[in-house]
């Protein structure tokens, strides 16, 4: 049987798991975790045409986050939508 080889992240993982470092999450956080989760998933593709200074822009704010840009993106249009 091969072994599998994992990334440094996933090795980290693996033994926060071995050590106890998680902790269990009552029932009613984590649905609650899984309904944000749910909101949030993208099924919907957007092509828009914007200026490129507007978008040098975001990209340096979503970069000061450490997210991608269209992560950034998706998450403003949310906020914009749920309000």
């Amino acid at each position: 049987m091969s072994r599998i080889k994992l990334t440094k992240q996933e090795k980290a993982i693996e033994n926060a798991l071995l050590e106890g470092s998680y902790k269990d999450t009552p029932r009613n956080e984590f649905s609650s975790i899984a309904e944000a989760l749910a909101a949030r998933k993208k099924d919907a593709v957007l092509n828009i045409r914007i200026n490129s200074k507007d978008l040098a822009s975001i990209r340096q704010k979503a970069k000061r986050f450490g997210i991608k840009y269209q992560t950034f993106i998706a998450e403003l249009i949310h906020r914009v939508a749920r309000t």
